[in-house]
């Protein structure tokens, strides 16, 4: 896993691109400090080594991200789409929501999900209603994720993954074109989603 160290000191402004992660390190993060997304779409996940890789949450501009709630470890923010946040802020008065809690639990109930076919169908619904837009006859979501990756969210193999999304491409709800770095969803794929009314 390759990842850059947060500087120590607070910055309004840190820009990332696609790609592009660093390790936030509660040893060095003031109590009750918090990273800010200001543009773009960050994937947060775990560098332990029991767990390395784990998603566990996607922040969009307006999240924050408690540093003083980490693991000793810390965690790594991954750039989905070019990102900036700022890391000198404040954690906020946000009555009891927490963006990352709130990931890790839809996360979790779509973990809990009968099949692999639904756990994609549900991960697919949730991720453009909360990150993607309808945009014609299609629900665009900004980014990728490698196959290996959907894998590891819905808990099933590459190969299983690769098979079930060829099946939703067969069935032209799902586009991925050439040279863009984001997908199409078809709406109805993403309205009959398992726990969309979640």
């Amino acid at each position: 896993m390759s990842f850059r160290f947060l500087p120590d000191l607070p910055a309004a402004a840190v820009r990332m691109p696609i790609g592009q992660t660093v390790l936030l390190d509660p040893l060095h993060r003031p109590s009750g400090s918090c990273i800010e997304v200001l543009e773009g779409i960050a994937r947060v996940y775990c560098p332990c080594e029991e767990t390395e890789g784990m998603t566990l949450a996607f922040l969009q501009p307006g999240d924050q991200l408690r540093t003083d709630r980490l693991c000793s470890e810390g965690v790594c923010v991954e750039a989905l789409t070019p990102l900036c946040f700022r890391s000198d802020g404040e954690a906020g008065t946000s009555d009891g929501f927490d963006p990352v809690n709130e990931w890790t639990l839809q996360l979790l109930r779509i973990r809990h999900l009968g099949s692999a076919e639904q756990r994609l169908h549900a991960l697919f619904g949730l991720l453009v209603r909360r990150l993607g837009r309808r945009c014609g006859p299609w629900c665009d979501l900004p980014f990728r994720l490698t196959h290996e990756r959907i894998g590891e969210l819905i808990g099933t193999t590459r190969v299983t993954t690769t098979r079930l999304i060829s099946r939703i491409r067969q069935a032209e709800l799902l586009e991925a074109p050439s040279g863009q770095s984001g997908m199409r969803l078809a709406p109805s794929l993403v309205e009959s989603a398992p726990l969309a009314a979640a």
